[in-house]
C-alpha cells in the first residue's frame, strides 16, 4: 500500500464519526523506485491531507518532512521537495501491517501491500 493510497482510506465502521486518518502499524514496508513526475506530484498536492502524510510518514520513520509545516502550492518549483514528496507518496510501500481506526482501535490488516477494510457484519 502506498502512502498516497493511505492518505485516501478512513474507517467506515458504523458509529464512528471521524475514522480518518488511521493509523500504520507496519511489520514489512518496501521502497520501490518509480519515475519521477513532476506534474502528477504536483497535481496531488491539493488533495492531500499534509497531516495525515506527516503521521504516516512519521510512524515509518520517514523523517524528511518533519520539519515542513505545509504542503506547498500546488504550482510548486522545489524539485527536491517535490522528489521527496514523490518518494514518500509512491515509492514507500507497506507490504505487510495494520491499519488502526482511530476512534475504535480495530485493527484493519495489510497483506501482500493490499489493506483490507472490509468489515464484520455488526460493524456495518
Amino acid at each position: 500500500m502506498r502512502l498516497i493510497t493511505h492518505n485516501m482510506l478512513k474507517s467506515n465502521i458504523k458509529g464512528v464519526v471521524s475514522g480518518y486518518p488511521l493509523q500504520i502499524e507496519s511489520d514489512k514496508v518496501e521502497v520501490e523506485e518509480c519515475p519521477f513526475d513532476v506534474e502528477a506530484t504536483n497535481a496531488m498536492l491539493s488533495r492531500i491531507n499534509f497531516s495525515a502524510l506527516k503521521a504516516a510518514a512519521n510512524a515509518l520513520n520517514i523523517t524528511s518532512i518533519s520539519d515542513l509545516e505545509e504542503l506547498p502550492d500546488q504550482d510548486c518549483r522545489d524539485e527536491t521537495l517535490l522528489r521527496t514528496l514523490h518518494h514518500i507518496l509512491f515509492e514507500v510501500h507497506v507490504i505487510e501491517g495494520y491499519l488502526i481506526c482511530p476512534e475504535t482501535g480495530r485493527k484493519f490488516p495489510i497483506h501482500d501491500g493490499i489493506p483490507n477494510m472490509l468489515l464484520h457484519e455488526d460493524e456495518v
